[in-house]
């Protein structure tokens, strides 16, 4: 049997054990995934070996750190500097970042955008910036502090921090912290909060499952948004084709995936 797992800090709340065991059970594939809650992110590539593992997904906050573990990086993650998927290959362990196409297939729905304000300056951050980008989607980046923001400012990003933050208006808002996964924070101070939804027109929550105190701002400014829900399934079809060598079309895999989420 492969094993499979999700790598994050915290973990218990992934629903990503779901959406791959019911390919796995449908196909008849002797798979099986589970969850890993990992605190200290240099010990995963020992603990990916330690566990005999075929592949893994890494969510906050260690998709730096697995960029920096892997043998080999392919794909997006190459620019982006992040990896959310681990596969095993003749002994190396092979990275790849599915969150940037998952995302802009996610996107889809709101039709044509020239800009976008993404708040967080992690390895989600990365990949979304990079892939509107490369969509002639211009990104900004807004992180609470200077410290996290070498990278978008290496690769030419327009970032700021809440102190330098020079108030514009933005068609698209996207949190990619995790302010609200497990409290009550807002991921900007409300003022700025507000003003930046009052002049948007849509907005995106990559937290999945719940109405976060983000989306209860946005939902106040009567925006249309979407959770991490579908960034979340897009994004997890394209790591469990990685898995299983593409033995599955994407289009197989994603309607088993779909029917995971009325469970």
């Amino acid at each position: 049997m492969k094993l499979f797992t999700i790598f994050g800090d915290p973990v218990s709340h992934s629903r990503s054990p779901l959406m791959h065991n019911s390919v796995f059970k449908a196909y008849q594939i002797d798979a099986c995934y589970t969850r890993t809650h990992l605190v200290d992110g240099a010990s995963l590539r020992d603990v990916f070996y330690a566990k005999a593992l075929s592949g893994a997904n890494v969510t906050v906050p260690h998709k730096e750190v697995a960029y920096a573990l892997c043998d080999e990086v392919r794909g997006m993650a190459q620019h982006i500097g992040a990896v959310n998927t681990l596969v095993l290959e003749e002994g190396r362990l092979i990275g790849y970042n599915t969150d940037a196409d998952g995302f802009m297939t996610a996107l889809q729905s709101f039709g044509s955008l020239t800009n976008a304000l993404i708040i967080g300056a992690g390895g989600t951050a990365r990949a979304l910036a990079t892939v509107l980008r490369q969509n002639g989607i211009i990104p900004t980046i807004l992180n609470r502090s200077e410290n996290r923001l070498d990278y978008f400012k290496a690769n030419e990003f327009l970032s700021y921090s809440w102190d330098n933050f020079p108030l514009s208006t933005y068609e698209l808002i996207i949190n990619t912290t995790s302010a609200g996964l497990c409290d009550e924070e807002l991921p900007l101070p409300s003022s700025l909060l507000s003003k930046l939804l009052s002049n948007a027109t849509y907005a995106v929550d990559v937290i999945y499952g719940k109405v976060t105190p983000f989306l209860r701002e946005v939902q106040k400014a009567k925006l249309p948004y979407k959770d991490g829900s579908d960034m979340l399934l897009e994004q997890g079809v394209l790591a469990n084709h990685l898995f299983i060598d593409g033995t599955l079309s994407l289009d197989a895999i994603r309607e088993t995936m779909s029917k995971s989420f009325s469970l």
